[in-house]
């Protein structure tokens, strides 16, 4: 299988395995049974299919396999029918073993809040005995009254009923004794029935067909851990107060339960583990995490818990060997260091020792095992020089590794070896490539203002900014000193020379100085002068995703309305464009794309191949502009003789008309249709917009008097005409 825990894969075979004949269903049966082991449902299919053809031998030992692992009503009731089918006819020898299965079935599952209707079968059964004198008579009452008090004691579904029979029965055998009896009972029966009122609202949450599968982080998966967690804390609480021991059976049947369906969950088998450990039974929690292992083979945590219990009762060699087999699958040298651990722990640092010079011969070993002995030897062994030792010859090694620099440096401030710390720093260095190390430049600026004097501090600092930044143009801003230095240099832990508003503006600023040395870098690159084919052919120019557009519709916008007029043209042009957009994403290929540079005009490919790359959410309008006037785009003029040529005379309130910086005024019928009604205020307030005078724009008043060799220094003029076309770029007459 592709993915071998598929659940719809296995539901599917299951059913197919239905509807064939037992020497082909049992491989399929088999198949199931190995992914999912603790199916109850697989399990009493199977074992049905094998009741069916009354093969009793193999019914039987598929009951041994799955009976004490799959608590679950239904498989046990399975069993309950295979026994009296097989032992009914046999006389006293088979009410006896009927008696047995009873009894074994019950002390397993007789929690269960499902059990009511095994219970009322058991007494059904022994109700069925023959009594051949009163004697026998007398020891089967004895043996329902034994059962009726056990099972209305019992949470379960069928509690009120199981009472009610139980007072029919005390008051059939003895009315004076029956009184006795139920009046001792009917609290602790009012107790059992209050609990499962609340134990039902914990069991309504849990999927009881749910296949274990590893974890996945579905949600369904998240909501069944979560029913099973609140249901296992209930179960902890004892709501019933019963004794201990019957306690202490419950929480183990829910933690089996729960285990049927989180088979593959490290941290259920764990909480198992540890609450027999916490209850006392050490050897229970043993047996817990073995069966934990063999579910989840590959789990180091589980592996380490096991060893660890292990070796807190004294069994050294079975941690040992727990240690070894996880250093035969971990492809990390942390198994390495814990067992390196272990070892000291156990036989001392002598044998610790002995397994680092093995150790470091293996080619899975890194420096964390380096560091780990060299710790260890300074730490517990109290020996520096031994420690010294040993990362000296990891730095041989492990000389471009930032980390191990660092742990070593830490390991000589220990030692107080400022001498030592300083050329540790500078070999590192010289070696670490630039890009790895601003951390060690960052530890040895932090040493030198703790042991250096003000001379040391500030030249290590520029010496850091030189390695990261490039010695670069002098006055880089990059090596330029700045506030933000001297805030870092004369702060210590939490403590600031300066207020947490005062901090964030000079990071801002900082930041702000990184994004305008970037948008200056890429436009010191000379405007594109590309001929039309190698425009076209060219990388620069990014296309739009067509297939992600979407048609803006003014109507749409929140506070803005149309008139009724003006909303057919709106919805005509959106409609053809929508058209336009959703055959172009629909039927577009890369051919298609190809074709776009071939219908765009020059001028305009030139301009999108010269356009700067935008960091952020908008670009440097100057850089913009600046290309704008350096491209051969349509001018102004142009524009408006096409449009003119078209039949479309621009009025002398057209803003693109010769009157279009002074002052203009609407004409009379607007203005009389304006005072008509508030239906037509819209189109009135679009064109006062557009009648207004366009902005002055100096930026681009400078570019064209540079252009024109104009001197920069002569008054700027203020006037709207002097500016001439928005688009052409040329000087109107005033200027001249």
């Amino acid at each position: 299988m592709a993915d071998k825990y598929n659940v719809e894969e296995a539901e599917a075979l299951a059913k197919r395995a239905l509807h064939l004949p037992i020497t082909q269903a049992t491989p399929i049966y088999e198949q199931l049974l190995s992914l999912y082991p603790t199916s109850a449902r697989f399990w009493k299919q199977y074992v049905e299919t094998q009741m069916a053809v009354n093969n009793d031998d193999a019914t039987k030992q598929i009951f041994s396999r799955c009976l004490l692992t799959c608590l679950q009503v239904p498989l046990w009731q399975c069993y309950i029918r295979f026994i009296r089918k097989v032992y009914d006819k046999k006389g006293a020898e088979g009410q006896e073993e009927t008696t047995k299965a009873f009894e074994f079935t019950l002390n397993y599952i007789g929690t269960d809040i499902a059990s009511g209707p095994i219970w009322t079968e058991y007494i059904t059964f022994l109700k069925s005995l023959p009594a051949l004198n009163p004697h026998e008579d007398m020891q089967r009452k004895i043996a329902l009254r034994k059962v009726y008090q056990r099972a209305i004691l019992t949470p379960t579904h069928h509690v009120e009923q199981l009472w009610k029979e139980y007072e029919n029965f005390e008051n059939s055998v003895n009315r004076q004794l029956a009184k006795g009896l139920v009046n001792e009972y009917q609290p602790k029966f009012n107790s059992a029935r209050a609990v499962y009122r609340e134990r039902k609202k914990y069991i309504e949450d849990i999927d009881w067909n749910m296949l274990a599968v590893p974890p996945t982080g579905s949600s369904k998966e998240e909501v069944q851990w979560v029913a099973w967690k609140k249901f296992l804390t209930f179960e902890k609480g004892n709501p019933q107060r019963i004794d201990t021991a019957l306690s202490t059976k419950r929480i183990i049947y829910v933690y089996e339960q729960c285990l049927m369906c989180l088979y593959h969950y490290p941290d259920v088998w764990y909480d198992y583990a540890e609450w027999h450990i916490k209850s006392g039974s050490t050897d229970a929690a043993i047996k817990v995490f073995q069966r934990a292992l063999k579910a989840i083979p590959d789990s180091e945590m589980l592996k380490y818990a096991y060893a660890e219990l292990e070796e807190a009762r004294g069994a050294i060699q079975s941690a040992k060997n727990l240690y070894e087999s996880i250093l035969g699958v971990s492809t990390n040298s942390l198994a390495q260091i814990q067992f390196l651990r272990f070892l000291r722990r156990v036989e001392g640092v002598e044998s610790a020792r002995k397994y680092f010079l093995e150790a470091r011969k293996s080619p899975s070993c890194t420096y964390h095992v380096y560091i780990a002995f060299a710790t260890m030897a300074f730490c517990l062994d109290k020996d520096p020089k031994a420690a010294h030792n040993i990362f000296e010859e990891g730095l041989k090694r492990y000389m471009t590794e930032p980390v191990y620099i660092l742990e070593y440096a830490d390991f000589l401030t220990r030692l107080n070896d400022d001498r030592n710390i300083r050329a540790l720093f500078e070999r590192a260095l010289s070696t670490l490539p630039t890009e790895e190390s601003a951390e060690v430049w960052n530890r040895f600026v932090q040493f030198e203002q703790t042991y250096g004097d003000l001379a040391s501090i500030l030249k290590v600092e520029q010496r850091r900014k030189e390695a990261l930044f490039g010695k670069g143009e002098e006055g880089s801003p990059a090596l330029e000193s700045s506030l933000q230095d001297v805030v870092s240099r004369y702060s210590y832990m939490d403590l600031w020379p300066c207020t947490s508003n005062e901090l964030d503006h000079l990071s801002r600023q900082e930041l702000l100085v990184k994004n305008m040395n970037k948008k200056v870098e890429k436009t010191n690159q000379p405007p594109g002068s590309a001929t039309i084919g190698s425009v076209a052919s060219s990388s620069k120019v990014v296309y739009p995703d067509t297939a992600q557009m979407v048609v803006h519709d003014p109507a749409k916008k929140s506070g803005i309305e149309f008139s009724s007029s003006a909303k057919p043209v709106a919805a005509s042009a959106s409609n053809t464009f929508q058209s336009n957009v959703t055959a172009t994403a629909t039927h577009g290929s890369a051919s298609t794309f190809d074709e776009i540079p071939k219908t765009t005009p020059p001028a305009l490919l030139a301009f999108l191949a010269n356009l700067p790359h935008v960091d952020g959410p908008t670009p440097n309008v100057d850089v913009v502009l600046s290309i704008c006037l350096q491209s051969d785009l349509p001018t102004g003029q142009t524009a408006k003789q096409n449009f003119v040529a078209k039949g479309n005379v621009p009025s002398q309130n057209d803003p693109s008309g010769p009157n279009r910086g002074g002052s203009q005024r609407l004409p009379r019928d607007r203005r009389a249709t304006k005072r008509k009604g508030s239906d037509r205020q819209e189109d009135d307030d679009t064109a006062s917009i557009q009648s207004q005078p366009l902005p002055t724009d100096v930026f681009r008043l400078r570019q064209m008097r540079k252009a024109r060799g104009i001197s920069t220094s002569s008054q700027t003029p203020t006037g709207s005409a002097s500016y001439g076309s928005a688009y052409s770029g040329e000087l109107s007459g005033s200027t001249g």
